[in-house]
Protein backbone atom coordinates (compact mmCIF):
# COMPACT_ATOMS: atom_id res chain seq x y z
CA UNK A 1 0.00 0.00 0.00
CA UNK A 2 1.34 3.50 -0.87
CA UNK A 3 1.47 6.07 1.47
CA UNK A 4 -0.33 9.95 1.32
CA UNK A 5 1.91 12.21 -0.33
CA UNK A 6 2.03 16.23 -0.80
CA UNK A 7 0.54 15.98 -3.96
CA UNK A 8 -2.44 14.04 -2.93
CA UNK A 9 -3.29 16.20 0.09
CA UNK A 10 -3.04 19.43 -2.34
CA UNK A 11 -5.68 17.56 -4.01
CA UNK A 12 -7.46 16.80 -1.19
CA UNK A 13 -7.88 20.68 -0.49
CA UNK A 14 -8.87 21.28 -3.90
CA UNK A 15 -11.65 19.02 -3.53
CA UNK A 16 -13.04 20.28 -0.46
CA UNK A 17 -11.99 23.94 -1.54
CA UNK A 18 -14.21 23.55 -4.85
CA UNK A 19 -16.80 21.74 -2.28
CA UNK A 20 -17.23 24.51 -0.26
CA UNK A 21 -17.57 27.20 -2.85
CA UNK A 22 -20.11 25.02 -4.61
CA UNK A 23 -22.28 24.96 -1.37
CA UNK A 24 -21.40 28.47 0.88
CA UNK A 25 -25.16 28.33 2.72
CA UNK A 26 -24.06 24.79 3.83
CA UNK A 27 -21.93 24.85 7.05
CA UNK A 28 -19.74 22.06 6.35
CA UNK A 29 -17.90 22.38 9.60
CA UNK A 30 -15.84 18.63 8.78
CA UNK A 31 -14.49 19.55 5.31
CA UNK A 32 -13.58 23.18 6.63
CA UNK A 33 -11.75 21.62 9.51
CA UNK A 34 -9.51 19.51 7.20
CA UNK A 35 -8.89 22.72 4.90
CA UNK A 36 -7.42 23.97 7.90
CA UNK A 37 -5.57 21.12 8.84
CA UNK A 38 -4.19 20.48 5.12
CA UNK A 39 -3.14 23.87 4.63
CA UNK A 40 -0.87 23.51 7.96
CA UNK A 41 0.68 20.52 6.47
CA UNK A 42 1.28 21.63 3.48
CA UNK A 43 2.36 24.93 4.58
CA UNK A 44 5.26 23.41 6.89
CA UNK A 45 6.21 20.70 4.61
CA UNK A 46 6.89 24.02 2.09
CA UNK A 47 9.20 25.56 5.21
CA UNK A 48 10.75 22.34 5.05
CA UNK A 49 12.28 21.94 1.83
Amino acid sequence: MQGTTMEDRKKELQVLLEKIEAHPSQPLKAERERVVVLQKMLAADAQAK
